[in-house]
């Protein structure tokens, strides 16, 4: 039976004598070891922070507000129609350079 090469970082922080044992208390409370708890409470914090950035949440006004632009949008202006135009010689402008590629 062969073990599994898992590869594993390493993760250090030096800190205040009050905050390792607020954070051994916490540990311990929980059943862990300091590093298990750092470890989970990092983690799950990440994971917060990550799924506020990646995700858009809104008000029902806001969703309901949004679904009727879609369903129903609004005339493009002069200003839109124009950009519209400069973003058409844009890209035929740069058809033939390095930037024209396609996934």
């Amino acid at each position: 039976m062969g073990t599994a090469n898992r590869k594993q970082d390493r993760i250090g922080a030096r800190v205040p004598r009050e905050v390792y044992e607020t954070l051994l208390r916490a540990a311990e409370l929980t059943g862990a070891t300091v590093n298990q708890f750092l470890v989970q409470a990092a983690l799950k914090e990440a994971q917060a922070v990550i799924e506020r950035e990646d995700w858009i949440r809104l008000s029902p006004r806001d969703w309901n507000g949004l679904l009727d632009l879609l369903e129903n949008p609004k005339k493009p202006t002069p200003k839109l129609k124009a950009a519209l135009k400069r973003y058409q010689k844009a890209k035929r402008d740069d058809a033939d350079t390095s930037f024209n590629w396609k996934p």
